[in-house]
């Protein structure tokens, strides 16, 4: 995208008492139109930054952080989708939270709510029928009502035990109806929440990690190379005194590239590639028939622990002075118990 320009062109609106994003009957849109939208939506959000009352803030966030129960969150519309993933991203950091449908809440849902709860209700106008009407019902559960919104001195904000107010200057849509900078600065006032409440919480990354098994940042702290390494009838193992041509199907069979060269109590001896394979025919040629695996082997290959982090095993099979494709896994005696590859790290999502 390109700069915005250093001057924005003055807009004429037809109503002078409130400002209006301005509208364009055009077929395409051009550059300079869509710099002054985002422009526009700056200026919008700057409004926000500049008027939210943070001591406001800091209550509902300590409200969120002290509560003893579960932090409820409901709103409808587009204010539900981002009251969904708010509650969503509370989750993920540790924070038992849910998100409480207004409507099927008075059909039974509302069953979940306790006095020791928390429900944070989010809606633009404060005037929702639906928010409105679960009200009274969260009311006597008991529950602490906190109402989240940007008209002042809305029907919500009267009936919850707080509110919070989100200063909105207009929408973006140039009827101002289309909810695109309020549900923005939701967003932007719930997940700037969530991490003030992750801070306070001493969430580690392990711990949040622990919350994101599937993702990368989850596994690379949570995968140890005994959980993606290959063990017993999956490793290439071989004598040293072995005959390299009478190892080619275990060299090639296993998807490991390699053999592990193993004394008869599975000590490591060393490692003897399908590339060691190559290098050796070439420089030796028919007498290959007669080289046993222990003559050519690598005898001071990398190593890794089975406790050590997977992450770790990637950095190793990486580093200088040249990458390997595996690493033969041992105990603290030198003890094949496994073999982990660049393939098995990259299949787990690594």
């Amino acid at each position: 995208m390109g700069s915005l320009p250093a001057t924005v062109p003055e807009f004429h609106f037809p109503d002078s008492s409130s400002k209006q994003t301005p509208i364009h009957n055009q077929s395409s849109i051009d550059e300079t139109t869509l710099l002054n939208l985002f422009k526009s939506q700056q200026d919008y959000l700057n409004f926000f930054f500049n008027n939210l009352d943070i001591f406001q803030t800091l209550t509902f966030t300590r409200t969120l952080l002290d509560s003893p129960g579960t932090v409820f969150f409901s709103g409808v519309g587009k204010s539900g989708f981002v009251a969904r993933k708010i509650s969503q991203t509370l989750v993920s950091l540790g924070v038992p939270s849910g998100f409480l449908s207004p409507v099927d809440a008075l059909h039974g849902d509302i069953g979940i709510i306790t006095k020791r709860d928390v429900l944070v209700l989010f809606s633009k106008s404060g005037n929702t029928d639906e928010l409105l009407r679960l009200v009274p019902c969260a009311k006597a559960k008991g529950a602490y009502l906190i109402s989240v919104t940007s008209v002042e001195d809305n029907a919500l904000a009267r009936v919850c035990n707080m509110n919070v107010h989100l200063p909105l200057e207009r929408e973006l849509c140039p009827f101002n109806l289309a909810p695109v900078t309020s549900t923005a600065i939701q967003m932007i006032f719930g997940d700037t929440v969530a991490i003030a409440l992750m801070g306070a919480r001493n969430l580690t990354r392990e711990e949040y990690a622990c919350n994101h098994p599937a993702g990368r940042i989850g596994k690379s702290l949570i995968f140890k190379v005994t959980d993606v390494m290959k063990k017993q009838d999956e490793l290439p193992v071989c004598k040293e005194t072995d005959l390299i041509m009478d190892q080619l199907v275990e060299l090639t069979s296993k998807g490991c590239g390699c053999l592990l060269v193993i004394d008869q109590d599975y000590h490591l001896i060393g490692t003897f590639t399908d590339g060691d394979l190559r290098r050796t025919l070439k420089a030796t040629g028919e007498a290959i028939f007669k080289l046993t695996v222990g003559e050519m082997c690598n005898r001071n290959p990398r190593t890794i622990s089975p406790d050590a982090m997977a992450v770790e095993a990637m950095k190793k099979m990486e580093a200088p002075p040249s990458p390997v494709q595996f690493l033969p896994v041992v105990d603290y005696e030198n003890r094949v118990i496994g073999i982990v590859t660049l393939h098995g790290l990259v299949s787990a999502g690594l």
